[in-house]
């Protein structure tokens, strides 16, 4: 982080110092939560837990070479003291980029938001020094942490603003105001703590209100609540899409035999060829966005390409294909799920199809309000549409995938399993060299351990 000596810190979070902590001592480390991460130069955040507290913890963060704690109460060494964790790390964050002259680049959507801010990190780190949220630390406490990652070096940083409530997105943007605001979809995400898609707008369009005249919006052309977002902006509004209309456009897209898009994108700066490492066709538009996105930062747009087409992995547990020596083909995107998510693999999982059978392993979707039996029955019914031989419904849950399916009445066979084992027992003893297999639910789940299972039941994997 850009160096603070304590006695700012205590300044801009309203804290006072106890312990011995020498007002001149300076924090040049990184800001963490997890003890084990402390480096020297450390300030160690004293997160009070469900199950441990973090303030136990400041002795041996402090040994290890932080500075001082910051906490809510006296952990017994160097420390500042204030009374509400998470709005000093908000007020500290806030500092440390008032203090920093780099670019911040925001996105937020339904979903794709942490695919397309790895793909923005991509590019963005090819142009110059950039600092990338790990994950999706984007939240109240994710996002100011990663903002205190800036140095004096730092060109970009790129952060993911989530929302489950309206107001949410406007406090992240309090902390770290967005230059470039990338806003991907509306979708069904969160629809059950929102109430309405409308109201997943309002939220989403906080990011664009927080631009300035001199900033951007990044706005989805395909997507008419996105695109209305427009009115709702100072900055200058560019799109990206399938439309006609889109300043950045997807043309004449197709997928390989591994779901890789490979697409004509149509810019304000010419036409370019893009072949994608990632899977699945709706990679396509987040890669459109991207570009966008850099065209709008000044990067040239081979240059921005380039960098795509070299960027072979995300975050974990996202559309992550492996293949294993025998043949069986594991696509892990267990990160978490929605309608539209999950349509999303599947599409990419049938276009996957070779001499073997598909496998859909699916969990429950999270969060989707009164109108969460139907959307699993709708997806019960696009994993049968699409092809999808095996459907494999885990959890009592999920069990209107399993409905969807069976009344759709193809060719498929659809069971229900209790939980994560006994996915993997029935996997375990029926799938076959050539088949491929889909891993998906919320991440509440944690069902990417039926895909750790599955790759770990062969020696070696490559990958695909």
């Amino acid at each position: 982080m850009i160096p603070l000596e304590l006695a700012e810190v205590a300044r801009v979070t309203g804290g006072r110092l106890v312990g011995a902590a020498a007002p001149s001592t300076r924090v040049t480390g990184p800001v963490v939560i997890d003890s084990r991460r402390v480096e020297p130069g450390s300030l160690f955040v004293c997160l009070p837990g469900e199950h441990v507290d973090g303030h136990d913890f400041a002795a041996q963060a402090v040994a290890s070479g932080a500075v001082a704690s910051l906490a809510t109460r006296d952990p017994g060494g160097p420390a500042v003291v204030v009374d509400d964790i998470e709005a000093a790390l908000a007020s500290l964050a806030t500092a440390v980029l008032h203090k920093s002259h780099c670019r911040v680049v925001g996105v937020t959507g339904s979903s794709g938001k942490t695919s397309t801010k790895d793909l923005l990190a991509a590019v963005f780190t090819a142009a110059g020094a950039t600092i990338a949220a790990e994950g999706s630390f984007n939240n109240e406490l994710g996002l100011p942490l990663t903002a205190l990652r800036v140095t004096d070096e730092t060109q970009t940083l790129v952060l993911e603003y989530s929302a489950r409530g309206i107001g949410h997105i406007r406090y992240l943007c309090g902390i770290a105001r967005p230059d470039i605001a990338v806003v991907l979809n509306v979708g069904e995400a969160h629809l059950g703590e929102f109430g309405s898609r409308d109201a997943i707008a309002t939220a989403k369009g906080e990011l664009v209100e927080a631009l300035d005249a001199d900033g951007v919006a990044v706005l989805n052309a395909d997507d008419e609540r996105v695109a209305a977002m427009s009115s709702r902006t100072s900055g200058r509004v560019v799109t990206f899409g399938a439309a006609a209309t889109a300043d950045v456009r997807v043309a004449d897209l197709s997928v390989d035999k591994a779901a890789r898009p490979q697409f004509r994108l149509v810019t304000p700066r010419g036409e370019v060829e893009v072949a994608l490492a990632l899977h699945g066709r709706h990679q396509a538009f987040n890669a459109a966005a991207v570009v966008a996105a850099g065209l709008a930062a000044g990067i040239d747009v081979h240059d921005i390409v380039a960098a795509l087409q070299s960027t072979t992995s995300i975050s974990a547990h996202r559309m992550h294909v492996q293949e294993r020596a025998d043949g069986l083909v594991v696509i892990d995107d267990a990160y978490n799920a929605n309608p539209d998510s999950v349509r999303a693999a599947l599409h990419a999982l049938a276009g996957m199809r070779g001499t073997g059978r598909l496998w859909a392993v699916l969990g429950p979707m999270r969060e989707l309000g009164v109108d969460g039996d139907q959307m699993h029955v709708d997806v019960g019914h696009e994993a049968a549409a699409l092809g999808v031989d095996e459907l494999l419904v885990v959890g009592a849950d999920a069990a209107g995938i399993a409905d969807g399916a069976t009344a759709a009445g193809a060719d498929i066979r659809a069971r229900r399993v209790a939980d994560g084992d006994a996915a993997v027992v029935t996997l375990l003893a029926e799938v076959r060299r050539d088949d491929v297999v889909l891993v998906k639910a919320s991440n509440s789940e944690r069902l990417w351990r039926v895909a750790d299972e599955l790759l770990g039941a062969a020696a070696a994997t490559v990958s695909a």
